[in-house]
This record gives structure tokens, sequence and C-alpha cells, in this order.
């Protein structure tokens, strides 16, 4: 059973701060274990890089977890500090 759900940030998230910010990963070490060693898909591709830049519209999927990156409303800068 996929866990489908939305999170809403600021476009230009690091998928690593992404994994953070979504409570899929507790910790930035965390979240560099599930990239390099449990595996995250990225619009369906392998992504190996935490680094990477996520835009509105992407579909993340960690294991059973499947999150869609969408446009946080409000003007705030959700993402931005982690």
């Amino acid at each position: 059973m996929v866990n489908r759900r939305t999170v809403d940030v600021d476009e230009g998230i690091t998928l690593g701060q992404f994994l953070k910010f979504a409570g899929v990963a507790g910790t930035g070490g965390h979240a560099k274990a599930l990239v390099e060693e449990e595996g995250v898909v990225v619009n369906g591709d392998a992504e190996t890089r935490r680094g990477r830049k996520l835009r509105h519209g992407d579909v993340v999927r960690v294991g059973n977890d499947e999150l869609t990156v969408a446009r946080r409303s409000g003007g705030g800068r959700a993402g931005s500090s982690y």
C-alpha cells in the first residue's frame, strides 16, 4: 500500500531538506542514509544526490511513501531553514 500525500514547501528545496521537512527523515544524517542506502526515487528515477533541488510537482518516493512537492500558499519560507 502506497501512502500518498502532498507537502507544501518553497520551490528549490533540496531533497535532503524535503525529506526532513516531510517527516520521512529525522536528521540530515538519516536523510543521507535514505538517499544513499534505502533508495529514493524522484519522478520515477533513482536519485543519489540529497542536494538535488526539487520543484513544485516533483514526486518523491521513499519506501511506501509517495510525496508530491506542492507550492506553499501564503508566501512564507517553509523549508528554507534547516
